[in-house]
């Protein structure tokens, strides 16, 4: 991952909702124009370092601006003093655990929906529980990839720059700012790329996510959140595979 702002004090007023919008447009305009590019590649060289991309843009992008304002990613979510500090392991192992917690109340029945589901819509296949291959992998892919950036531009940038333009309201004992709804439905419609419109679902576990953020002041629980989600559906892909 590219080296990220210092810690710094926040000051003067939040980032402003175009400041927001033109950081997306240029993460997602970015990940659009690579995503043509591969397409056009004999290689696949490109095409096989889509996610490597993607990862630098959530993080540049909103990295630079933080870096104009003279703030760093700390008053943004992410607890950092060094992994020598003994508080960068309080934060993220407090933030882990919650986000261990909460995905295991929640992902459980949601697998559970998904297989009935299947079955009664008479889809081939029955459930086998297995893992997808290389499945050591994905869940690092996922983890550092994936997760960690997406949770710093999304819940850690957007979201947390939004909470600062005004008053917040409790969401199950959680303060949510003004952008709180607006941040994940362009994370959704962010996973839109691939024109795939059933990405769009992705809204709904960004409920979860941006409520966890703001629920335990930091991106760790979303983080795993996001992290275990992921890898569910990679799960749940295999073993509901069809046999052939």
């Amino acid at each position: 991952m590219p080296r990220i702002a210092p810690a710094g004090r926040a000051g003067g007023p939040p980032p402003t909702t175009r400041e927001l919008l033109l950081s997306w447009c240029w993460v997602v305009g970015g990940i659009g124009a690579a995503s043509v590019l591969a397409g056009l590649d004999p290689t696949g060289l490109l095409r096989a370092n889509l996610a490597g991309i993607a990862a630098i843009l959530f993080v540049l992008v909103p990295d630079r601006k933080l870096r104009e304002r003279g703030e760093g990613w700390s008053q943004y979510g992410l607890g950092w003093w060094g992994l020598d500090d003994a508080r960068t392991w309080r934060a993220w192992g407090s933030g882990a655990a919650q986000g261990l917690l909460v995905s295991l109340l929640v992902l459980p029945p949601f697998a559970a929906a998904v297989v009935a589901a299947t079955r009664l819509a008479g889809l081939p296949g029955d459930f086998h529980l297995r893992l997808p291959p290389g499945f050591a992998m994905a869940a690092l892919v996922q983890l550092l990839v994936v997760a960690l950036p997406e949770e710093l531009f999304y819940r850690g940038w957007m979201q947390t720059a939004w909470a600062r333009s005004g008053p917040t309201r409790t969401l199950l004992g959680a303060a949510v700012g003004p952008g709180f709804l607006a941040t994940q439905v362009l994370f959704a419609a962010g996973h839109l790329i691939t024109l795939q419109p059933w990405r769009l679902a992705t809204f709904f576990p960004a409920l979860l996510f941006g409520w966890l953020r703001a629920r335990t002041g930091g991106v760790a629980a979303p983080v795993v959140a996001h992290t275990l989600s992921n890898l569910l559906v990679l799960v749940l892909q295999a073993s509901l595979a069809p046999p052939g």
